[in-house]
């Protein structure tokens, strides 16, 4: 079913099949998680994948044409997370497909995802949320899972698109509401940063239950602003982030 509506789009459905994925007999998916390559060429990527010695999987490869590439059965284990967590989960490998989308990436001149791109990515969403019965909530961020590390997709990847068509999760950003103005920053210490952390873990970002805005509490919140308030990437949180957080927050 999946080839045949590529085809439809005259998009590619090739196979390069990497040799760095672990074997499982019955797998327990729950999640989808959204890459880009970070690479400058396809060509690049493809050899990579095929390297033993890289160590780096995916099962998706989509080209910026928008063909796809099959890199490894989803029954198998890719390695595409590295160390992660969401909720109560780490190690997302072993709970996700994982589908990268060439684009060179942050600092090697990162750009936008074109829409052949993006449309094969609608078909291949539509197909894998289905065939494992997830809730669109459950696609997401290399960001998400790994703030500490990473960046992909990126703020420039169109979450709200996705969300259109009930394939991710991305509200419609709210008018500002009339309040106090709210201004936490990194080395800050508050209640009001305890308050936040537990909103945050809620929806799915592992925060320690304390008052310190420390280093790693600034990416997760950068990693929150990547995805949710792709305009606004600063690490501080001000009154329209604070909003933004409470209304995913509630609909976690």
């Amino acid at each position: 079913m999946l080839i045949m509506k590529l085809r439809k789009t005259k998009n590619k459905v090739l196979s390069i099949l990497s040799p760095n994925y672990e074997y499982r007999k019955k797998r327990n998916i729950k999640f989808v998680i959204i890459h880009y390559t970070g690479v400058r060429s396809l060509k690049e990527t493809i050899k990579i994948f095929k390297d033993p010695n890289s160590k780096v999987s995916c099962h998706w490869l989509i080209s910026r044409k928008g063909d796809l590439y099959k890199v490894i059965e989803e029954k198998n284990i890719a390695w595409h997370c590295g160390l992660s967590q969401w909720k109560n989960f780490t190690g997302l490998n072993q709970y996700s497909v994982g589908i990268e989308l060439d684009n060179p990436g942050h600092g090697n001149f990162y750009n936008e995802f074109p829409l052949a791109q993006m449309s094969s990515l609608v078909i291949l969403l539509k197909e894998i949320l289905k065939k494992y019965n997830l809730d669109c909530k459950n696609v997401l961020a290399h960001s998400d899972i790994a703030p500490f590390r990473k960046l992909d997709p990126g703020e420039l990847f169109r979450w709200d698109y996705l969300a259109k068509k009930n394939l991710a999760y991305y509200p419609p950003v709210l008018k500002q509401e009339q309040t106090k103005d709210i201004y936490l920053q990194y080395g800050d210490t508050s209640e009001l940063v305890l308050e936040i952390k537990k909103k945050l873990n809620k929806i799915g970002y592992r925060c320690p239950l304390n008052k310190k805005y420390d280093l790693k509490f600034k990416l997760i919140i950068e990693a929150f602003q990547r995805r949710f308030l792709p305009n606004s990437i600063n690490g501080i949180i001000n009154k329209q982030l604070y909003q933004r957080i409470i209304q995913v927050n509630k609909s976690s």
